[in-house]
Formats: structure tokens, sequence, C-alpha cells
């Protein structure tokens, strides 16, 4: 079942499901949307194989910075973040999508979920369009749409992405 707003504003007065910051004008008819944050990682092109059986260091695949206001190159894979810390109960899962404008303008995100249990501030792959864009922090750039499970989850998510503030690069090991 997906939430509708009424669903959604009782889980978030119930402190069930928790967004902070928190804004009214971020629930929408059928889910809500998550403002940017200000960090983001570019991914460089690189003759570099990485082993993924090994402990490697992913930062060399990745410029990374902060900003309040930065520029999508075109046709590049950049990892961004939300505003919103997120946290979700046993029974609730997301799917995160791109807000209609932005996918409009030909920017395109892997499929993402939200956990039930996960807390965090959500990490996002975003491939760019043809044409630069420049983005600002805080702007209305995802959608989540909620979704109660049958029944709350046996294992809520505790894995290695729980509690990630800013962007998250990839973690290899289990």
């Amino acid at each position: 079942m997906i939430l509708s707003d009424f669903d959604l504003r009782a889980y978030l007065s119930s402190g069930r499901l928790r967004v902070d910051p928190f804004s009214e004008e971020i629930v929408r008819e059928n889910g809500i949307d998550l403002r940017l944050g200000k960090n983001y990682c570019m991914v460089v092109e690189s003759d570099s194989v990485l082993n993924l059986s090994k402990n490697e260091d992913l930062s060399k695949y990745y410029e990374c910075s902060e900003s309040e206001e930065f520029i999508l190159k075109p046709n590049k894979r950049y990892l961004l973040h939300t505003l919103e810390y997120v946290s979700l109960p046993p029974e609730l899962m997301g799917f995160v999508e791109l807000r209609s404008t932005f996918a409009r303008l030909g920017l395109m995100i892997p499929p993402t979920i939200i956990d039930g249990g996960f807390e965090g501030q959500i990490t996002i792959e975003v491939l760019s369009t043809s044409f630069p864009i420049n983005l600002k922090a805080g702007i209305r750039f995802l959608h989540v749409v909620f979704s109660k499970l049958t029944t709350p989850v046996s294992k809520p998510y505790r894995g290695k992405y729980q509690g990630q503030k800013g962007v998250k690069l990839p973690v290899l090991k289990d």
C-alpha cells in the first residue's frame, strides 16, 4: 500500500517516520520531496582497475567537494545527498525517484530503495544530461514514495550505510 499525504502526516506526527529538518512543504500527495545537500562527488575516468575483492581506497575514483551551488557537467556520474536525515520504521520502505522536472531535463538515477529500519541522509547516484546544469543546495530534488509492508521486516536495516551523513562513497567490504 502506497501512503497518501494523510498517512504520511500521521506517521510523521507519531514520530514513527522522521525527517529532519522537516518542512510541511515537502509533504506531497503521495510522498515526500527531499532537498539537495551541499556535498557532491563526481565519478572520474580512470584506467586503474578496481578490484572488488580488495579493501581498496575508492576516493581516487571520485572528485568530491562541498558548495551551496555547483554545476553538473554534461554526461557525468555524480553522487549527491539529501539535506534531510530520514528514519524509517520497520514496516515502511521508500522508492526514491527524481522530481519530474529534473527527469524531464534528462537527468537519471538508478532504481533506489530505502529499506525498513534505515536512517541517514540519502546518497543518490545521478547521471547528468548533455548540457551543464546549475544546482543549489536546498532545492527539492528527489521524491520518495513510501509503501507499507504487509508485515514489519524481521531484521531492520543495520548495514554499512546506516547513519550516513553527506555523500557516502561505496563500501566494498561486507
